[in-house]
Protein backbone atom coordinates (compact mmCIF):
# COMPACT_ATOMS: atom_id res chain seq x y z
CA UNK A 1 0.00 0.00 0.00
CA UNK A 2 1.46 3.74 -0.77
CA UNK A 3 1.56 6.81 0.89
CA UNK A 4 2.44 9.88 1.18
CA UNK A 5 5.82 10.19 2.47
CA UNK A 6 4.61 14.18 4.24
CA UNK A 7 1.12 12.85 5.23
CA UNK A 8 2.65 9.18 7.19
CA UNK A 9 6.12 10.19 8.35
CA UNK A 10 7.64 11.68 11.50
CA UNK A 11 9.32 14.54 10.39
CA UNK A 12 12.37 16.24 11.99
CA UNK A 13 14.45 18.67 10.04
CA UNK A 14 17.98 19.94 10.37
CA UNK A 15 19.52 21.87 7.68
CA UNK A 16 23.38 22.25 6.94
CA UNK A 17 25.40 24.89 4.24
CA UNK A 18 26.58 22.94 1.23
CA UNK A 19 29.47 20.76 1.78
CA UNK A 20 32.30 21.73 -1.01
CA UNK A 21 34.54 18.89 -2.44
CA UNK A 22 37.12 19.39 -5.07
CA UNK A 23 35.78 18.03 -8.20
CA UNK A 24 37.25 17.33 -11.70
CA UNK A 25 35.50 19.21 -14.33
CA UNK A 26 34.56 17.33 -17.63
CA UNK A 27 31.93 18.99 -20.16
CA UNK A 28 29.71 17.22 -21.94
CA UNK A 29 26.63 17.81 -24.37
CA UNK A 30 23.26 17.30 -22.43
CA UNK A 31 22.02 16.26 -25.95
CA UNK A 32 24.38 13.44 -25.58
CA UNK A 33 23.21 12.45 -22.24
CA UNK A 34 19.21 12.33 -24.02
CA UNK A 35 20.06 10.76 -27.39
CA UNK A 36 21.71 7.82 -25.35
CA UNK A 37 18.63 6.70 -23.73
CA UNK A 38 17.20 5.00 -26.72
CA UNK A 39 20.69 2.42 -26.38
CA UNK A 40 20.25 2.07 -22.59
CA UNK A 41 16.90 0.75 -22.62
CA UNK A 42 18.21 -1.82 -25.19
CA UNK A 43 18.22 -3.76 -21.17
CA UNK A 44 20.22 -6.99 -21.82
CA UNK A 45 22.38 -7.75 -24.58
CA UNK A 46 25.35 -9.70 -25.62
CA UNK A 47 27.46 -6.26 -24.90
CA UNK A 48 26.05 -6.33 -21.33
CA UNK A 49 26.41 -9.87 -20.29
CA UNK A 50 30.28 -10.01 -20.50
CA UNK A 51 32.89 -8.68 -18.45
CA UNK A 52 34.18 -5.81 -20.66
CA UNK A 53 34.63 -2.12 -19.27
CA UNK A 54 31.15 -0.40 -18.96
CA UNK A 55 31.46 3.36 -18.89
CA UNK A 56 29.74 5.74 -16.55
CA UNK A 57 30.34 8.55 -19.02
CA UNK A 58 29.13 8.94 -22.43
CA UNK A 59 31.72 9.89 -25.21
CA UNK A 60 31.45 13.74 -25.64
CA UNK A 61 30.42 14.78 -28.75
CA UNK A 62 29.76 18.14 -30.88
CA UNK A 63 29.47 21.46 -29.01
CA UNK A 64 28.97 21.76 -25.56
CA UNK A 65 25.80 22.63 -24.05
CA UNK A 66 25.16 24.13 -20.23
CA UNK A 67 22.34 23.98 -18.12
CA UNK A 68 20.18 26.74 -18.79
CA UNK A 69 20.08 29.95 -16.37
CA UNK A 70 16.23 28.61 -14.51
CA UNK A 71 17.88 25.26 -14.06
CA UNK A 72 21.57 26.24 -12.55
CA UNK A 73 19.44 28.92 -10.21
CA UNK A 74 17.05 25.61 -9.53
CA UNK A 75 20.13 23.74 -8.28
CA UNK A 76 21.41 26.57 -6.58
CA UNK A 77 18.35 27.35 -4.62
CA UNK A 78 18.22 23.68 -3.65
CA UNK A 79 21.28 23.50 -2.35
CA UNK A 80 20.90 26.74 -0.40
CA UNK A 81 18.25 24.78 1.82
CA UNK A 82 20.51 22.11 3.17
CA UNK A 83 19.14 18.75 3.61
CA UNK A 84 16.30 17.90 5.42
CA UNK A 85 16.29 14.66 7.89
CA UNK A 86 13.25 12.49 7.73
CA UNK A 87 12.38 9.38 10.27
CA UNK A 88 10.80 7.16 8.21
CA UNK A 89 10.44 3.93 10.40
CA UNK A 90 12.23 3.19 13.83
CA UNK A 91 15.72 2.40 12.46
CA UNK A 92 14.77 4.17 8.87
CA UNK A 93 16.37 7.71 7.97
CA UNK A 94 16.05 9.42 4.98
CA UNK A 95 18.40 12.73 4.49
CA UNK A 96 16.86 14.37 1.33
CA UNK A 97 19.49 16.50 -0.50
CA UNK A 98 22.71 15.66 1.45
CA UNK A 99 24.64 15.19 -0.87
CA UNK A 100 25.95 18.27 -2.62
CA UNK A 101 26.23 18.67 -6.55
CA UNK A 102 30.26 18.92 -5.84
CA UNK A 103 29.84 15.88 -3.54
CA UNK A 104 27.95 14.31 -6.05
CA UNK A 105 30.52 15.04 -8.93
CA UNK A 106 33.69 13.45 -7.16
CA UNK A 107 31.59 10.20 -6.05
CA UNK A 108 30.70 9.90 -9.76
CA UNK A 109 34.22 11.00 -10.95
CA UNK A 110 35.91 8.63 -8.42
CA UNK A 111 33.37 5.65 -9.57
CA UNK A 112 34.16 6.20 -13.00
CA UNK A 113 38.30 5.66 -12.34
CA UNK A 114 37.23 2.80 -10.46
CA UNK A 115 34.68 0.91 -13.06
CA UNK A 116 37.80 1.24 -15.54
CA UNK A 117 40.01 -0.79 -14.23
CA UNK A 118 40.63 -3.91 -12.80
CA UNK A 119 36.66 -5.13 -10.60
CA UNK A 120 34.71 -2.58 -12.86
CA UNK A 121 30.98 -2.87 -13.58
CA UNK A 122 29.81 -5.89 -15.23
CA UNK A 123 26.05 -7.88 -15.44
CA UNK A 124 25.39 -9.97 -12.57
CA UNK A 125 23.29 -13.25 -12.71
CA UNK A 126 21.59 -15.56 -10.29
CA UNK A 127 22.29 -19.24 -10.35
CA UNK A 128 19.65 -20.71 -13.28
CA UNK A 129 21.51 -17.88 -15.00
CA UNK A 130 18.97 -15.09 -14.83
CA UNK A 131 20.46 -11.54 -15.17
CA UNK A 132 19.81 -8.55 -13.12
CA UNK A 133 18.68 -5.58 -14.39
CA UNK A 134 21.56 -3.44 -13.34
CA UNK A 135 25.81 -3.10 -13.40
CA UNK A 136 27.81 -4.03 -10.48
CA UNK A 137 31.15 -3.25 -9.03
CA UNK A 138 31.65 -4.53 -5.66
CA UNK A 139 34.37 -2.04 -3.53
CA UNK A 140 36.21 -3.61 -0.52
CA UNK A 141 35.05 -7.25 -0.86
CA UNK A 142 32.79 -9.17 -3.63
CA UNK A 143 29.64 -9.97 -3.20
CA UNK A 144 28.47 -13.12 -5.23
CA UNK A 145 24.75 -13.09 -6.10
CA UNK A 146 25.20 -16.73 -7.23
CA UNK A 147 26.53 -17.92 -3.78
CA UNK A 148 25.27 -15.09 -1.53
CA UNK A 149 28.45 -14.88 -0.32
CA UNK A 150 31.52 -12.36 -0.18
CA UNK A 151 34.84 -12.77 -1.10
CA UNK A 152 38.53 -11.73 -1.90
CA UNK A 153 37.82 -12.23 -5.32
CA UNK A 154 35.17 -12.07 -8.16
CA UNK A 155 34.95 -15.65 -8.91
CA UNK A 156 33.19 -14.79 -12.44
CA UNK A 157 36.96 -13.43 -13.69
CA UNK A 158 39.22 -13.53 -10.89
CA UNK A 159 39.64 -9.91 -10.38
CA UNK A 160 39.93 -8.45 -6.81
CA UNK A 161 37.63 -5.51 -5.79
CA UNK A 162 39.13 -1.65 -5.44
CA UNK A 163 39.57 -0.63 -2.02
CA UNK A 164 36.63 2.02 -0.89
CA UNK A 165 38.09 5.71 -1.32
CA UNK A 166 38.39 7.29 1.92
CA UNK A 167 36.05 10.38 0.86
CA UNK A 168 33.40 7.75 0.80
CA UNK A 169 33.95 6.70 4.13
CA UNK A 170 33.97 10.36 5.59
CA UNK A 171 30.65 10.69 3.60
CA UNK A 172 29.47 7.50 5.50
CA UNK A 173 30.66 8.29 8.94
CA UNK A 174 28.87 11.59 9.12
CA UNK A 175 25.84 10.48 7.28
CA UNK A 176 25.52 7.54 10.26
CA UNK A 177 26.23 10.23 12.91
CA UNK A 178 23.19 12.47 11.66
CA UNK A 179 20.87 9.76 11.23
CA UNK A 180 21.85 8.42 14.76
CA UNK A 181 20.51 12.16 15.99
CA UNK A 182 17.66 12.15 14.16
CA UNK A 183 16.47 8.56 15.48
CA UNK A 184 17.66 9.55 19.04
CA UNK A 185 14.91 13.34 19.10
CA UNK A 186 11.98 11.06 17.63
CA UNK A 187 12.46 8.30 20.16
CA UNK A 188 8.99 8.34 22.67
CA UNK A 189 10.24 7.99 26.42
CA UNK A 190 8.57 4.27 26.05
CA UNK A 191 10.91 3.17 22.83
CA UNK A 192 14.03 5.12 23.65
CA UNK A 193 17.09 3.44 22.93
CA UNK A 194 14.94 0.92 20.82
CA UNK A 195 14.85 2.50 17.59
CA UNK A 196 18.17 3.88 17.44
CA UNK A 197 20.81 3.21 14.49
CA UNK A 198 23.90 1.92 15.73
CA UNK A 199 27.20 3.38 14.52
CA UNK A 200 29.22 1.38 12.25
CA UNK A 201 32.60 1.35 9.69
CA UNK A 202 32.02 0.43 6.40
CA UNK A 203 34.16 -2.61 4.70
CA UNK A 204 32.25 -2.70 2.03
CA UNK A 205 30.51 -1.13 -0.87
CA UNK A 206 28.28 -2.22 -3.81
CA UNK A 207 27.98 -0.04 -6.86
CA UNK A 208 25.17 -0.57 -8.44
CA UNK A 209 24.13 1.33 -11.64
CA UNK A 210 20.35 1.40 -13.35
CA UNK A 211 19.71 2.18 -16.99
CA UNK A 212 16.24 3.89 -17.80
CA UNK A 213 14.54 0.29 -17.80
CA UNK A 214 16.85 -0.73 -14.79
CA UNK A 215 15.12 -2.53 -11.64
CA UNK A 216 15.79 -4.76 -8.48
CA UNK A 217 12.78 -7.04 -7.22
CA UNK A 218 12.50 -6.77 -3.45
CA UNK A 219 15.09 -8.74 -1.37
CA UNK A 220 16.99 -8.17 2.16
CA UNK A 221 20.10 -7.57 2.89
CA UNK A 222 21.12 -10.14 4.84
CA UNK A 223 24.42 -12.15 3.90
CA UNK A 224 26.99 -9.70 5.80
CA UNK A 225 28.44 -11.49 8.80
CA UNK A 226 26.10 -12.98 11.72
CA UNK A 227 27.20 -10.74 14.15
CA UNK A 228 26.40 -7.25 12.22
CA UNK A 229 23.02 -8.42 11.08
CA UNK A 230 22.52 -9.20 15.44
CA UNK A 231 23.84 -6.07 16.04
CA UNK A 232 21.76 -4.00 13.35
CA UNK A 233 24.92 -2.19 11.97
CA UNK A 234 22.86 0.07 9.20
CA UNK A 235 23.12 -0.03 5.29
CA UNK A 236 23.79 3.50 4.34
CA UNK A 237 22.48 4.27 0.86
CA UNK A 238 23.70 7.34 -1.82
CA UNK A 239 21.53 8.03 -4.57
CA UNK A 240 22.85 9.91 -7.90
CA UNK A 241 21.89 10.78 -10.86
CA UNK A 242 18.47 9.73 -12.08
CA UNK A 243 15.53 9.45 -9.62
CA UNK A 244 14.27 6.16 -8.55
CA UNK A 245 10.99 4.29 -7.33
CA UNK A 246 11.89 2.67 -3.72
CA UNK A 247 9.89 0.07 -1.98
CA UNK A 248 10.51 -0.73 1.08
CA UNK A 249 7.88 -3.07 3.53
CA UNK A 250 8.32 -6.06 5.89
CA UNK A 251 7.01 -8.18 3.21
CA UNK A 252 8.22 -9.80 0.00
CA UNK A 253 5.23 -8.48 -1.87
CA UNK A 254 4.95 -5.56 -3.95
CA UNK A 255 1.48 -4.59 -3.57
CA UNK A 256 1.49 -4.12 0.09
CA UNK A 257 5.19 -2.57 0.17
CA UNK A 258 5.62 1.84 0.62
CA UNK A 259 6.69 3.96 -1.56
CA UNK A 260 9.72 6.86 -1.30
CA UNK A 261 10.83 8.69 -4.72
CA UNK A 262 14.39 9.07 -4.05
CA UNK A 263 16.72 12.08 -5.81
CA UNK A 264 20.29 12.83 -6.76
CA UNK A 265 21.79 13.78 -3.76
CA UNK A 266 19.41 11.45 -1.40
CA UNK A 267 20.65 8.98 1.25
CA UNK A 268 18.84 6.43 3.13
CA UNK A 269 20.21 4.73 6.12
CA UNK A 270 18.19 1.38 7.96
CA UNK A 271 19.38 -0.40 10.81
CA UNK A 272 18.21 -1.42 14.35
CA UNK A 273 15.13 -2.73 13.76
CA UNK A 274 14.48 -1.78 9.85
CA UNK A 275 17.99 -3.63 9.15
CA UNK A 276 16.30 -6.42 7.41
CA UNK A 277 13.59 -4.40 5.89
CA UNK A 278 12.50 -5.98 2.36
CA UNK A 279 13.80 -3.45 -0.36
CA UNK A 280 13.98 -2.86 -4.21
CA UNK A 281 13.39 -0.38 -7.06
CA UNK A 282 10.39 -0.37 -9.16
CA UNK A 283 11.25 1.70 -11.67
CA UNK A 284 13.81 4.85 -12.93
CA UNK A 285 12.65 8.50 -13.55
CA UNK A 286 14.03 9.37 -16.95
CA UNK A 287 15.66 13.01 -17.18
CA UNK A 288 15.56 13.84 -13.66
CA UNK A 289 19.01 14.17 -13.29
CA UNK A 290 20.20 17.16 -12.15
CA UNK A 291 21.42 19.03 -15.37
CA UNK A 292 24.82 20.95 -13.72
CA UNK A 293 25.80 16.99 -12.49
CA UNK A 294 25.06 15.21 -16.08
CA UNK A 295 27.45 18.38 -17.65
CA UNK A 296 30.09 18.19 -15.38
CA UNK A 297 30.37 14.64 -15.15
CA UNK A 298 29.10 13.60 -18.56
CA UNK A 299 27.19 10.77 -16.65
CA UNK A 300 25.26 8.62 -19.11
CA UNK A 301 21.03 8.24 -18.22
CA UNK A 302 20.48 6.46 -15.35
CA UNK A 303 20.62 6.40 -11.95
CA UNK A 304 24.25 5.55 -9.32
CA UNK A 305 23.54 3.60 -6.21
CA UNK A 306 26.19 3.10 -3.66
CA UNK A 307 25.14 0.85 -0.16
CA UNK A 308 27.51 0.85 2.35
CA UNK A 309 27.52 -2.02 5.01
CA UNK A 310 30.16 -3.55 7.26
CA UNK A 311 30.54 -6.88 7.26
Amino acid sequence: MHCDLVNRTKDVTLFCQESVSPASVELSSVEDHKSAQKADEAGSSSNESSTRHFDLFLMKKGVVLKPSLMETNRVKKKAAKGYTGIVIRPGMVLLKNYLSINDQVMIVNKCRQLCLGEGGFYQPGYRDETKLHLKMMCLGKNWDPETSRYGEIRPIDGSTPPKIPAEFNQFVEKAVKESQSLAASSNSKETKGEDGIPFMLPDICIVNFYTSTGRLGLHQDKDESENSIRKGLPVVSFSIGDSAEFLYGDQRDEDKAETLILESGDVLIFGGRSRKVFHGVRSIRKDTAPKPLVQETSLRPGRLNLTFRQY
